[in-house]
């Protein structure tokens, strides 16, 4: 049999251990806590800051809402197959109505589905775009500035060259050279974007530098790479990422752009510019053809614009004053 003064031993020795663990990670949250309190306070104060503005509120709910539809896109179309080749001639140029919400096209296909499907593609493009060019023009931007000498001077020198040539053109010329095509807009658009992110790197850097604790590290001998990814590069992720955000919604538009000319994306791929450039022709008649992705491309840029200032607003100290 069972002995039940063991049996309340065990449970007593079982709530003592129960307590004590309850105990320790109690003090180590509220240490955690304390040695963090600096950060949750900016942290607060950045959302209080955020809060505060209903444009930045805004461009964050349309942000979000087109990375979930981005998402989740194919499985809320109706007709997915319509972002390929398919044909449906017996419904061309049908108006909006329950069945077909944005109207069809001129081949019978789904507007809608081809507008939500579409979000995919320019997500994935404004994405590709902006992480090639940072992907160069950081590493470029920290090194000119922390650097400098003549490597800085070079690097500078080339930076010069690249933004003294309209961006639109030079990604022009470089599809006219590789073919069109949205592989080929995208790599034209992230060789003329980097430029902007080394002057605003190399800026910010030549001004973090001189900071006290960037001294106090280089006096005790910390190694230059310890410096750049430990000071130089944490105090330069405001500016980029507020730079990012803003940029996001202008690489879709000039990506858009190209798709629009003829040389970006190319039909059937359901890309916003090519849906507007093909649906033009069929202006003012069928005006849903390419009010719907022009109405798509609008809101996804002034999201990221309006996302982008409020970001702006919490990550620069200078504007809070």
């Amino acid at each position: 049999m069972t002995n039940p003064t063991t049996n309340l031993e065990e449970a007593g020795t079982n709530s003592g251990a129960g307590k004590e663990i309850t105990a320790n990670s109690t003090g180590a949250w509220a240490r955690w806590k304390e040695k963090h309190e600096s950060t949750l306070r900016d942290i607060r104060l950045s959302i209080h800051l955020f809060i505060k503005s209903p444009l930045s509120i805004l461009g964050l709910a349309i942000v979000g809402t087109f990375i979930i539809v981005a998402l989740i896109g194919p499985l809320i179309v109706p007709f997915p197959d319509d972002a390929t080749g398919t044909i449906h001639m017996s419904q061309k140029l049908l108006e909006p109505d329950s069945t077909f919400w944005f109207g069809t096209d001129e081949l019978g296909r789904d507007i809608y589905s081809r507008v939500i499907l579409g979000t995919r593609i320019s997500l994935k493009i404004g994405l590709i775009i902006i992480l090639i060019a940072m992907g160069i023009g950081v590493p470029l931007g920290i090194t000119a500035g922390y650097v400098g000498g003549w490597m800085g001077e070079m690097i500078m020198r080339i930076t010069d060259m690249f933004l003294s040539i309209p961006g639109r053109i030079f990604a022009l010329a470089i599809i006219g050279a590789m073919g069109p095509g949205m592989t080929n807009s995208m790599i034209a658009l992230s060789i003329v974007w980097w430029p902007g992110y080394v002057r605003l790197v190399q800026g910010r850097t030549l001004s973090v530098k001189e900071e006290s604790f960037v001294e106090a590290a280089r006096s005790i001998g910390a190694r230059r790479a310890r410096i750049i990814f430990h000071h130089i590069l944490p105090n330069c992720s405001s500016v980029i990422l507020v730079k990012a955000s803003m940029d996001m919604g202008m690489a879709i538009l000039a990506a858009a752009g190209l798709g629009f000319i003829g040389v970006g994306a190319q039909p059937p791929t359901p890309e916003w510019g090519a849906m507007i450039s093909e649906g033009r022709n069929f202006l003012p008649d069928w005006w849903w053809y390419a009010t719907f992705p022009g109405l798509a491309i609008f809101t996804t840029v002034l999201g990221f614009n309006l996302l982008g200032d409020g970001l702006r607003d919490i990550l620069d100290p200078q504007s809070r004053g």
